[in-house]
């Protein structure tokens, strides 16, 4: 969060790229690990830099990237990418329209690729990224260089799913399966390979973020990535792994809907829960604790936000509406 196949790289570039990927059993933030012939993981450095990970897709002719990442995140995958292979980059895909997954759009485009992404994606940008986009600039250099009055939308939307990418080489496959952590989630998948880039509908980690989601549907959306049978998964946050990640992230999801829709039905009150008091987690500020607790099952997705979740997950089942339809 990789069988070689070095296609038409250089000597000289095969010499590089070997040094640069080393031969790691997991990455780690910043490192780039081969997952599969022609497919690379970078981790991106959520903690320090706020970057979401970047999977880089060698096809015949070209490249074709997973998520723009923040501006600052962009310009290091690319400096990857071109590291691994002379091959251009083609396309970049915006999982979905949160910063660190598409604010870095302007520059892949000023770089030659084209933006890639779900229709909901870019219909969700128009809907929140505006002012969010403004915000951001505020507190990251990197967003505020660019004199921009607002995130640059994908070029290119698909409506029908799966959008199919395919050469000599691959076959690149993009899903939309519904609406959980925001109403444009795209998955990408190499069914060859069994590969799936699942953003931020599956993370592998502490990484859940549910103002903009649909809590109840969440589950159904990963049961769904679950059918296509990847046997490597690339999630948008923490490291690389298997099918264990959907397995956990779909579990996680019903267990902490299951345990809010259990306080509220013996008449706990939110402030109990969630009780007054916040903290400040990656950049947003959130809840400081609730008192509901969650099976040591799914403990990996548990940490600091889990105050937020449960908020978040309590507005939607009272409300009766998505998360991401309540204002806020």
């Amino acid at each position: 969060m990789k069988h070689l196949r070095w296609l038409t790289l250089s000597g000289f570039a095969i010499l590089a790229a070997m040094a640069f990927l080393a031969t790691r059993t997991e990455a780690q933030p910043g490192q780039v690990k081969l997952i599969v012939s022609g497919v690379w993981f970078r981790e991106g450095d959520l903690a320090n830099l706020g970057h979401s990970n970047n999977i880089i897709i060698e096809m015949k002719d070209y490249m074709i990237v997973v998520d723009a990442n923040f501006p600052s995140g962009a310009r290091l995958t690319l400096e990857t990418a071109q590291r691994i292979s002379s091959k251009p980059v083609k396309y970049v895909f915006d999982t979905h329209h949160h910063g660190d997954h598409a604010y870095g759009n302007p520059i892949w485009t000023k770089a030659g690729a084209t933006t890639l992404a779900y229709v909901g994606v870019a219909e969700e940008m128009k809907r929140y990224e505006p002012a969010r986009w403004l915000a951001t600039a505020k507190g990251r250099p990197d967003v505020a260089e660019l004199h921009l009055d607002a995130p640059e939308p994908p070029q290119q939307t698909f409506d029908k799913s799966p959008f199919i990418l395919k050469d000599g080489s691959r076959e690149v496959r993009f899903y939309f399966f519904g609406w959980a952590h925001t109403r444009g989630d795209g998955f990408v998948y190499l069914p060859k390979e069994r590969v799936l880039c699942s953003g931020d509908a599956a993370v592998n980690g502490p990484y859940n973020f549910t103002a903009d989601a649909n809590v109840a549907n969440w589950p159904k959306v990963v049961h769904s990535a679950q059918a296509l049978g990847a046997l490597h998964v690339l999630p948008g946050h923490g490291p690389s792994g298997g099918p264990e990640i959907l397995d956990g992230q779909m579990k996680f999801m019903t267990e902490l809907h299951k345990a809010v829709d259990d306080a509220i039905k013996q008449g706990k009150k939110l402030e109990a829960v969630v009780p007054p008091g916040t903290t400040t987690v990656y950049g947003n500020e959130v809840p400081a604790k609730t008192t509901l607790t969650l099976p040591d099952s799914v403990k990996n997705w548990i940490g600091p936000s889990l105050s937020a979740q449960v908020r978040d997950t309590w507005e939607e089942i009272v409300q009766k509406k998505p998360h991401g339809d309540i204002p806020h």
